[in-house]
C-alpha cells in the first residue's frame, strides 16, 4: 500500500489518502492518534476504579483477588462485584457516547442530545412503571429502557414534524417532552410508599450499584451489533455537514441515513438507561471532548464512545472514594455536568462558528 499527496485543497489537513489500486481510503491521522491515546488511559481508569473503594482494600489485596490468589472474600468482592460494575460502566458510557455523538450530529446541534430531547426521560418512565405497586421497589426491567425510549422519540419526531434539518424544532419539542414524562414518572413514584419510592430513587438518579454479568452479558451482544453499525453510519453523517442538495449529489440517501442515525441513537440510549439510569453529561460532554480531539473535520463517533467510557468509570470510581459514603455515578456526572454546559454554551463551535 502506498500513501499518496494530495494538495491541502482536496485532502483535509488531519487527513492522509492510502490507495491500493482502485481503491482508496482517508486515513484520519488526527482522529487515529486520538483514540490511540484514549484507549491507554481507559485502562488505567479501569485500574484504578477496580482498587477504588471506601473500604481501604489494598491495591496488592485487589490485585490478588482479581487473579484468584487471596482469600475467598476479597476474590469474591474483586470478581463478582467491583470488575462486572467496571466493565458495565464502560459499555454505559460507551453506548451514551455513541447516542450523544449520533444525535447531536443529526439534529446539527451540540445541545441536542438524549438528555434532553425526551429519550432518556422515555426510558427512565418505563422502567420506573414497572417499580409501581412492587413492595421492594427493586428495578430489574432493565430492557423495558429501548422501548419507553422509542416511544418518546417517535412522539417527538412526530411532533417536530420529522428529523431532517429542524435541529432546534427537535430540541424545542425533546425538552417539552421530557418535561412531561419527568413529570409522568415523579407522579407514579409520589403514589408509591416510602420503601418503593427508596428503592427506585438510586437507580432514578443513575447509579451502576448491583449491576453484574447478568446484565453486562445481553448489553455486550447488543453493543456487539450496535456499534459497528454506528461506526457505519456515522461516517455517511460527514456528508450531512453539507446541505442537504450537496449530500444528494454526492450520493447520500438523506431519509435512509437520518432514520438510521436516529434508530441506533434511540436504542443505544435506551440500553444505557436501562441499565445504569438517566446518567446526565456524558451523552453532551463525550462528543463535545471528543471532537476537539479528533478535530472539526470529523464525527468523532469512535472518540465519543471511548471518551464517554472513561467519562463514567472515573465518575463512577470518584464517587466511591470522594465521601464517606458512596455517591451514585449519576450525581457524579450531574455535578461536573453544570460547569460543562455554561462552557458549551458560552463558547463558540469551531465546525459552525455559532455559540
Amino acid at each position: 500500500m502506498t500513501t499518496s499527496l494530495t494538495g491541502p485543497a482536496v485532502t483535509p489537513p488531519d487527513s492522509t489518502v492510502l490507495r491500493t489500486g482502485t481503491l482508496s481510503w482517508l486515513f484520519p491521522r488526527r482522529s487515529a492518534l486520538a483514540a490511540a491515546l484514549l484507549v491507554p488511559l481507559l485502562l488505567l481508569l479501569v485500574a484504578l476504579a477496580v482498587t477504588a473503594s471506601s473500604t481501604g482494600m489494598s491495591l496488592s489485596q485487589t490485585l490478588s483477588g482479581l487473579l484468584g490468589a487471596g482469600d475467598a472474600g476479597t476474590t469474591m468482592i474483586v470478581r463478582d462485584f467491583r470488575l462486572p460494575r467496571v466493565v458495565v460502566g464502560l459499555m454505559v458510557g460507551a453506548a451514551l457516547g455513541l447516542a450523544g455523538c449520533l444525535t447531536q450530529t443529526l439534529a446539527g446541534n451540540r445541545l441536542a442530545t438524549p438528555d434532553l430531547i425526551g429519550v432518556n426521560e422515555g426510558a427512565t418512565a418505563a422502567v420506573v412503571a414497572t417499580a409501581a405497586g412492587s413492595a421492594t421497589g427493586m428495578v430489574g426491567d432493565w430492557w423495558l429502557g429501548p422501548l419507553g425510549a422509542v416511544a418518546a422519540a417517535v412522539l417527538v419526531v412526530l411532533c417536530a414534524g420529522g428529523a431532517g434539518s429542524r435541529g432546534y424544532r427537535v430540541l424545542v419539542v425533546g425538552i417539552g417532552v421530557s418535561t412531561f414524562l419527568g413529570a409522568v414518572s415523579d407522579l407514579v413514584m409520589s403514589r408509591e410508599n416510602d420503601n418503593t419510592a427508596g428503592g427506585v430513587f438510586l437507580w432514578a438518579v443513575g447509579s451502576l450499584n448491583g449491576r453484574d454479568w447478568g446484565v453486562g452479558t445481553p448489553f455486550l451482544a447488543a453493543l456487539v451489533v450496535l456499534v459497528p453499525l454506528s461506526l457505519a453510519v456515522g461516517h455517511r453523517l460527514q456528508l450531512l455537514r453539507f446541505d442537504d442538495d450537496m449530500a444528494s449529489c454526492l450520493g447520500v440517501d438523506l431519509r435512509r441515513v437520518r432514520a438510521a442515525a436516529l434508530a441506533l441513537a434511540v436504542a443505544l440510549a435506551g440500553l444505557a438507561v436501562g441499565v445504569g439510569g438517566p446518567i446526565s453529561f456524558v451523552a453532551l460532554g463525550a462528543p463535545i471532548l471528543a471532537q476537539r480531539l479528533s478535530g472539526p473535520t470529523r464525527v468523532p463517533v469512535l472518540g465519543s464512545a471511548l471518551t464517554g467510557a472513561a467519562l463514567i468509570v472515573a465518575a463512577d470510581a470518584l464517587g466511591r472514594v470522594i465521601a464517606p459514603v458512596e455517591l451514585p455515578v449519576g450525581v457524579v456526572t450531574s455535578v461536573l455536568g453544570g460547569p460543562f454546559l455554561l462552557w458549551v454554551l458560552f463558547r463558540a463551535d469551531r465546525t459552525t462558528g455559532k455559540a
